[in-house]
């Protein structure tokens, strides 16, 4: 690939960090502001659906903070991510593209799929906390012949969104806690057009560290690691 940069376009590539740059950039961009609004926000009352809403953050002092760039792998070497999402969707609905998967997974339900902790204690689990309404077994009640033939595209659409998303929020949550960081920024193209996953993330982190992590997202979620990239061509002129 390259190669063909070189030979047909006459253009000479530059190696960056891909990390380095995502940093970079995402202060860079936060900095500037957006349209005079602040580019990094966070959802207050994550757990009141009814109540939920887009707030503005000041990053101004931003670390210590722990950077999520969820593509099609997230962090700690996981290999499930927003590829991971649309390979799972494409192949249990049929779906085309990203957009469709979330517009299928924004009018289903996942609990049609999931098996919940209140389907085998009968309601909470008090002992250890868990609510009844706490994913127990993902796609869990697909072993049941019943169950498969009732559960409809956008039911496993949805599920497929929360396993993936929850994976990510109880990695990230695990990440911060083991460094001692109460601040998680999710950033990257899965979160793109996906207000269903951010909300989730929000409410996952506040519910299971009981308001102790407080998830950020930012309004150009996808970009950061280009313009980092710009920001550190002047190096090699």
């Amino acid at each position: 690939m390259a190669s063909n940069f070189r030979t047909i376009g006459n253009l000479h590539l530059h190696k960056l960090d891909e990390l380095d740059c995502l940093v970079k950039g995402l202060l860079y961009i936060d900095s500037v502001s957006f349209n005079g609004q602040a580019e990094c926000y966070y959802f207050a009352n994550a757990s009141e659906p009814e109540r939920c809403q887009k707030m503005p953050f000041n990053l101004d002092d931003p670390y210590p903070l722990l950077v999520v760039n969820i593509g099609s792998g997230v962090m700690t070497g996981t290999s499930l991510g927003g590829g991971t999402f649309l390979g799972l969707c494409s192949l249990l609905t049929g779906c085309e593209s990203f957009e469709e998967a979330l517009e299928m997974a924004s009018k289903g339900d996942s609990t049609q799929a999931d098996k919940l902790v209140r389907d085998i204690y009968g309601g909470d689990y008090e002992r250890f906390g868990l609510p009844g309404w706490t994913v127990a077994s993902s796609f869990g009640n697909m072993i049941y012949k019943e169950k498969r033939e009732s559960v409809s595209k956008e039911d496993l659409a949805r599920a497929t969104l929360v396993t993936i998303t929850n994976n990510i929020g109880s990695v990230a949550r695990m990440c911060a806690v083991n460094e001692k960081i109460n601040r998680v920024v999710f950033v990257g193209n899965f979160l793109r057009v996906n207000t269903l996953s951010m909300k989730l993330l929000a409410y996952a982190l506040d519910y299971w560290s009981k308001g102790q992590l407080k998830a950020l997202f930012l309004e150009h979620e996808g970009y950061f690691g280009a313009v980092g990239a710009l920001l550190g061509l002047p190096n090699f002129s």
